[in-house]
């Protein structure tokens, strides 16, 4: 019993130590990537000073397996989880585009943002039930909280969902936990509310903890929410006994260890075992040096409050705890302390010195590979100097750039570039090595910055075979929305991981029935309805897809979907970009859009939706065969996409596949639909039939329109077939229902710029568009505010009357 007690302590004792130790260890990353950041060192320090503590609770229930999303006071868990050292954490803060030295997103993240690889080099999945995940940390403020809800929610799925039960390196049982993390000014947001009733409407295994330290950058937190007490505000969801929904609310001091020791422990207990989702409201939590390395706290604090953040700061409050923590001696009547205070500073100074060790470590790592650069180039400048009679001037420019104390790459390059310019007009050996070594250097430099966006594994979409819809004479002609519908029941069969949900997408199959009969066949969830409520939509199926599910998430229409774009834009489409291609979420979104009525049906935001999402394929089939084959694709490629249906076409009638489930649209290639010789017209969509149709009359008229539709708007036309029809017919009309300098200046800069179309033109590239504002209601308003047959006929032959008026004359 002696040798078990004695055991115990020391044990007990060391777990101590290794907490204090750790809280130390972030502290003094803190204290130094500051200094570093005002130095001019690194470029800018946003730390979790002061949230050590419940960190470290928080890391004692954190398993294999479980995953974290979160935003960037978190250092202190991603020590605790093994997820950093101390030179990954300031090898970031150097923006080091080394994937060894920083190896959470290659300098691409700022400092104090995580993520754990979840897939290989290769882009193949790893055994995520090995290891503790994080989730590629965000910025905005309860950016990170609709990924959250994702996924805690697949953990639901996995562990009810009998059809997932050999997808063991993804989940076990679903016994994982999805921790969340947030600041208590960012609970403002409409995220954080809609987040957390979906989890308690739908009792997910989520732990959300509330960083409480009383500001949000410069406000009161009393300013930033109805009643003091943050509970009063989630009293409606507290899960009452007896009641099969809500979250359990815990709240703890943010310095008390053994109650956050506790506190995390119950809450680990709930959610692991009985999914429950719950929130901990961790309070009089500080914030030692302030919001950021932007500016001090000191100019909004008052002089009562920084002394009680002294007073309360957790490091001082758990030293305490420790030095008056007295252990009973029973044999000899007294007590043991775990440790003295001179030991406590002999370990607080060892630390200090450690993380000043490490720090200039990855200092020096990282200035070593930049004078590298620096000196590679300075060699060949030196040579190019001698040859060249431009010496003085090539002097002037090295004396200023040798002013440059510890030049980034910026300053190299744009050295070497003035360099080049100054000889531009000389062919000397010197000047040719220099051009060699800065192409050679810029590859690089593209690969360490302008990549993984996309995939550029063996499974990207790009790579996906195409296999032609098969027909013959019994091929029945049927409403669209049944060839979606039965292409999604084969793919549901098919793949046992795929995952659908939206609004009224399970019980009446969807609004257009595309879904019809789906969530019967395969269960509530397979095929599931959701609440009304597009940004929680958007990351339930981040989450699903970053834990190895397939999900398809729909937003109802396309006009909906500016309510989830924030998260599509700021988390799915950069997702592996950030992370340096080492996360990945294969989301497929699926709306519908174009032609409606009313001004909040009839939206075509494709402009708005091309530029915030860049990251995510944007595909825009003209019927609904080449919708089926568009997610036939995107189900084998590794890409997260965007599918827009078109809402007028689910009662237009075509011919049934026989291979459906199989057969593939490709990403990234148009079609030319209709062979011409006198212009070119590109559209998608909707807008297709539009055209089609006017090529009937323009025929009469006397003028052959080629047709191309895009398919996809992202990426677009990557065999570049559009510029092969303006060398035929060199004229070139965008159609496009999107308004002015929408998508169709998208389409013009590709086709003109990119495939220098513009040396095949004989006329001005001209584009048809729907008017700025959206379509009054009804039928007259549609014609009067978007391309009619009318308008694509009269734009058409206005463009062959300027080409030949004789032939053509005015209509008008």
């Amino acid at each position: 019993m002696e040798l078990e007690s004695a055991l115990s302590f020391y044990e007990f004792k060391r777990e101590i130590l290794k907490d204090y130790r750790l809280c130390l260890i972030s502290r003094e990353c803190s204290i130094l990537g500051r200094k570093e950041a005002l130095s001019g060192s690194a470029k800018f320090a946003i730390l979790g000073d002061g949230k050590e503590l419940p960190q470290i609770a928080m890391a004692k229930v954190f398993k294999n397996g479980d995953f974290r999303s979160g935003y960037y006071r978190d250092q202190t868990l991603a020590f605790a989880t093994g997820e950093i050292t101390i030179e990954n954490f300031f090898s970031q803060m150097y923006a080091d585009a080394d994937p060894e030295r920083e190896p959470q997103s290659r300098g691409r993240m700022m400092n104090a943002h995580y993520a754990t690889h979840l897939v290989d080099v290769d882009g193949n999945w790893k055994n995520l039930t090995e290891q503790k995940n994080h989730a590629a940390d965000l910025s905005p403020t309860a950016g990170q909280i609709p990924r959250l809800f994702g996924l805690a929610y697949a953990s639901k799925i996995y562990r009810q969902e009998k059809g997932l039960s050999k997808q063991s390196n993804f989940s076990n049982q679903g016994n994982e936990i999805a921790f969340g993390t947030i600041g208590d000014a960012s609970t403002s947001e409409g995220h954080f509310w809609e987040a957390i009733n979906a989890a308690s409407a739908l009792q997910i295994p989520m732990v959300l903890s509330i960083w409480d330290d009383g500001y949000g950058i410069s406000v009161d937190s009393t300013e930033q929410r109805a009643k003091k007490q943050f509970k009063e505000l989630l009293q409606g969801f507290e899960k009452k006994s007896g009641e099969k929904k809500g979250c359990k609310i815990f709240h703890v001091k943010g310095w008390n260890y053994p109650e956050l020791i506790e506190t995390y422990s119950k809450a680990e207990e709930l959610a692991r075992n009985e999914h429950v989702p719950v929130i901990i409201h961790v309070d009089e939590l500080t914030q030692p040096q302030g919001h950021s390395s932007s500016g001090s706290h000191e100019r909004y604090k008052s002089k009562e409050r920084l002394q009680w953040e002294k007073e309360f700061d957790c490091l001082k409050k758990f030293k305490e705890w420790i030095l008056d923590f007295k252990v009973p001696d029973l044999d000899n009547n007294t007590s043991r302390s775990l440790i003295s205070e001179n030991e406590l500073e002999e370990l607080e100074e060892s630390v200090k010195e450690e993380v000043k060790k490490h720090q200039k470590i990855a200092w020096n790592q990282y200035r070593e590979s930049l004078n590298s650069i620096k000196s590679e180039a300075m060699q060949l400048v030196n040579l190019l100097e001698l040859q060249s009679s431009k010496k003085v001037f090539i002097s002037q420019q090295k004396d200023i750039f040798f002013k440059i104390p510890n030049p980034y790459k910026r300053e190299i390059y744009h050295f070497v570039r003035k360099i080049l310019r100054i000889v531009r007009d000389e062919n000397i050996a010197a000047k040719s090595d220099l051009i060699t070594w800065f192409n050679k250097n810029l590859k690089r430099e593209e690969d360490n910055y302008n990549t993984k966006l996309y995939s550029d594994t063996t499974k990207s979409a790009l790579n996906v075979p195409y296999i032609a819809p098969e027909f013959d004479q019994e091929s029945k002609l049927v409403d669209g929305r049944l060839i979606v519908r039965d292409n999604f029941d084969k793919l549901l069969m098919k793949y046992p991981e795929l995952i659908a949900f939206g609004e009224d997408l399970g019980k009446i199959g969807d609004v257009n029935q595309g879904f019809e009969g789906l969530q019967a066949k395969y269960g509530e969830l397979r095929v599931s309805d959701t609440g009304i409520r597009e940004a929680t939509i958007i990351g339930q199926g981040i989450g699903m897809a970053m834990r190895g599910l397939r999900p398809i998430a729909e937003i109802q229409y396309i006009d909906y979907v500016l309510y989830g774009i924030q998260t599509m834009s700021d988390d799915l489409a950069s997702l592996r970009y950030r992370t340096g291609g080492r996360q990945k979420a294969p989301l497929i979104i699926r709306t519908r859009g174009h032609r409606l009525e009313g001004i909040w049906h009839s939206g075509s935001p494709m402009g708005g939706i091309l530029n915030y999402l860049r990251g995510i394929y944007l595909l825009v089939p003209r019927n609904f065969v080449q919708a089926a084959g568009f997610y036939n694709t995107m189900m084998m490629s590794d890409d997260p996409c965007m599918i827009v249906e078109c809402l007028n076409g689910y009662r237009l009638k075509e011919p049934l596949p026989k291979n459906l489930g199989e057969f593939t649209t490709p990403v990234g290639q148009v079609e030319v639909t209709k062979e011409g010789k006198h212009i070119t017209i590109l559209t998608y969509g909707a807008c297709w039939k539009i055209v089609t149709e006017a090529a009937k009359e323009l025929s009469i008229l006397g003028i052959d329109i080629e047709i191309i539709d895009a398919q996809s708007l992202i990426p677009f036309d990557i065999k570049h077939q559009t510029v092969e029809s303006l060398k035929k017919t060199n004229r070139l009309l965008i159609v496009d229902e999107d308004v002015p300098g929408g998508a169709s200046a998208y389409l013009l800069h590709k086709v003109i710029e990119e495939q220098r179309g513009f040396q095949y033109l004989d006329s001005a590239p001209a584009t048809l568009t729907a008017k700025e504002h959206r379509p009054a209601y009804g039928t007259d308003g549609d014609y009067f505010s978007k391309p009619s047959v009318d308008d694509v006929i009269e734009k058409v032959y206005n463009i062959m009357h300027e080409v030949n008026p004789t032939e053509y004359p005015p209509i008008r």
